[in-house]
């Protein structure tokens, strides 16, 4: 059997919207507990330049994260590297477990857990994944110098990975079901004047080819989305961008969802269907998904939270 800790406030998560409800948390002296989770730092933290975060013309992911921790913790939250695999809400305290074995219990809790990328689902996708296949440009993109490697995906993650691979690649293609890209209109004029980069419209993925032995890739099968014809593209990589789903696992048949699988809160507020929990960042938004966006809804998170804990003292 593992320890029990108990906190008025439980943080499960660790991106931009955990890190903040710490650090607000901790300012309200309730001594918050945040549980990091499976990628300490979040989605940040597989990506290069921000340019778009207050107070920094530009920052790498990784590095902003790293200030956002120590924040946090210089504020006074308990920070610990374990993942959340139970959450009970049916009783009071909140009960969690941890991957180490380890039982949290918590006055209140609040979501952070963020979105992962999606895949298309196809078996040489799965096949291949580590070894040609990846949804993380910034990861995977220094084995590819000098190569030629496919993107597939039309919205800001699809040209995003794009222009970043160009610093490796020799030649990028951005493959898209469509003939106009969903990406914000300054991401779509560099991609257009890159001379790195080809887009090949009305087209999508079919099947990822290459060698079993060693395993990787040679290429994709791409279909015409109009007229069913199949073209053989050779390349030595392939970027899965399409987006992300909410890592909502824990709470999917608890707590009410929507857009399939965010957490649906109280409109203007962070509070969820069951008193007491509370959700902040890409878990709840399907819409701006932006990492200010995230640390605003993690701040009111935590001031829904000491609100709760104060009525419940009283």
């Amino acid at each position: 059997m593992g320890d029990t800790k108990h906190t008025k406030v439980l943080i499960i998560g660790s991106g931009p919207a955990g890190y903040t409800a710490g650090v607000y948390a901790s300012r309200a002296m309730l001594s918050p507990i945040l549980v990091q989770g499976i990628e300490p730092g979040g989605q940040l933290t597989t990506t290069t330049e921000v340019e778009n975060y207050p107070g920094f013309t530009e920052v790498q992911g990784p590095d902003l994260m790293v200030k956002m921790q120590e924040h946090a913790q210089a504020m006074g939250c308990e920070i610990i590297g374990d993942i959340i695999t139970e959450l009970d809400t049916s009783k009071r305290p909140f009960v969690a477990k941890g991957d180490s074995g380890t039982v949290y219990t918590a006055d209140a809790v609040i979501l952070a857990t963020g979105a992962r990328a999606k895949w298309l689902g196809l078996e040489s996708e799965e096949k291949f994944k580590g070894f040609g296949v990846s949804a993380c440009a910034t990861c995977d993109g220094f084995f590819y110098r000098g190569q030629e490697i496919v993107v597939i995906g039309g919205g800001n993650t699809a040209v995003e990975e794009a222009l970043f691979l160009t610093n490796f690649a020799s030649k990028v293609t951005l493959i898209h079901r469509r003939d106009e890209l969903r990406a914000e209109k300054i991401l779509q004029n560099r991609l257009l004047k890159n001379e790195k980069i080809e887009t090949l419209w009305f087209h999508e993925l079919e099947e990822v080819v290459g060698t079993d032995m060693p395993l990787g890739v040679t290429g994709i099968k791409v279909k015409h989305t109009k007229t069913g014809e199949i073209t053989e593209i050779p390349c030595a990589g392939v970027f899965v961008a399409i987006g992300h789903a909410p890592a909502s696992e824990l709470v999917v048949d608890v707590l009410e969802t929507h857009n399939g699988g965010y957490v649906k809160v109280e409109a203007g507020t962070s509070k969820t269907s069951i008193p007491g929990i509370f959700a902040a960042g890409d878990l709840t938004d399907h819409v701006y998904r932006q990492a200010v966006t995230s640390a605003g809804m993690g701040c009111m998170a935590a001031l829904d939270a000491e609100r709760f804990i104060a009525e419940m003292e009283d």
